[in-house]
């Protein structure tokens, strides 16, 4: 089947050398996303704001292939404050997700992110093959 690399319409455009994300067999890997309103390409304003239009992002990559947040095997989340971000992120998620379940997540704080931003999402999904 090879690799398919994703570039739905509804995606915020790269800013460099890589793509939104890819589909290989049953996976879609979404590239790290960040609050990045897609139809202006700007960060939207406001932590939390700018972490759900994070998640979104990823979703909407996801979306493009048939998956949904359920189908969410593994998600890696990059803030640059641990202390005031988390809560954050996890309120986000668990209002993405309904309450659960949760697809395995690692969180990481790094020193900076493009644009001076606060969060990346990156996620992989499990894809249901066509009948």
């Amino acid at each position: 089947m090879g690799v398919k690399i994703l570039s739905p319409k509804a995606a915020i455009a790269p800013t460099g050398t890589w793509s939104v994300g890819a589909r290989g067999g049953d996976f879609v890997f979404v590239a790290g996303m960040r609050g990045i309103d897609p139809a202006t390409n700007e960060l939207v304003v406001g932590e939390e704001a700018r972490i759900g239009q994070a998640f979104t992002n990823m979703k909407t990559i996801a979306a493009s292939e048939g998956a949904s947040l359920s189908d969410c095997v593994r998600l890696v989340v990059y803030v640059t404050d641990m202390a005031a971000l988390r809560p954050l992120v996890n309120k986000v998620q668990a209002e993405l997700w309904a309450g659960g379940p949760y697809p395995p997540r690692t969180i990481l704080q790094v020193s900076g992110l493009n644009q001076d931003d606060i969060v990346e999402v990156e996620g992989t999904f499990y894809v249901k093959p066509a009948p």
